[in-house]
């Protein structure tokens, strides 16, 4: 049998969804609307979870206690974005990152800002893992994740 070639079909597929949050990340967002990150605790490890969780993922124990951690925390690890795929976010370059909030034991995942991207060594040499950043909030926050307009060094 001949082998065939092999073809390329492009196209675009859109997916709209609808998310039930549920009352945890409900709970988590409407926080936001008063510029507080709130996590879960586990009763059993003692963690605190952020984003807040229904139960802990080691212990599989449900936590039910809420605690505000700090908008301040350190860069656990970080990525400059500069190119284009479907479904992004906003127009590259842009920093996402892993940030460990003071007050809590789990990273939250989201954008580090405040730096001029113009020139992209230059940026590379400023963002450092340990890095300290705090959450530049959104002046009229509305309870979801853009309320947080990103992370900037301080």
């Amino acid at each position: 049998m001949a082998k065939a070639e092999s073809r390329i079909i492009e196209g675009k597929i859109a997916l709209p969804y609808r998310w039930a949050m549920g009352p945890v990340i409900t709970r988590f967002f409407e926080e936001f609307k008063n510029k507080r990150i709130m996590g879960t605790k586990c009763p059993k490890c003692k963690r605190v979870l952020v984003p807040a969780r229904k139960f802990c993922p080691r212990c599989f124990e449900d936590a039910t206690e809420w605690v505000q951690v700090s908008d301040k925390g350190k860069v656990k690890t970080w990525s400059l974005i500069t190119f284009e795929f479907s479904g992004q976010p906003m127009e590259p370059p842009y920093i996402a990152g892993l940030i460990d909030l003071d007050g809590a034991d789990t990273a939250i995942s989201h954008f580090i800002g405040g730096v001029d991207l113009s020139n992209i060594e230059k940026a590379k040499d400023k963002i450092k893992i340990g890095m300290t950043v705090r959450a530049k909030w959104r002046d009229k926050p509305e309870g979801d994740i853009r309320d947080i307009e990103y992370f900037e060094p301080i």
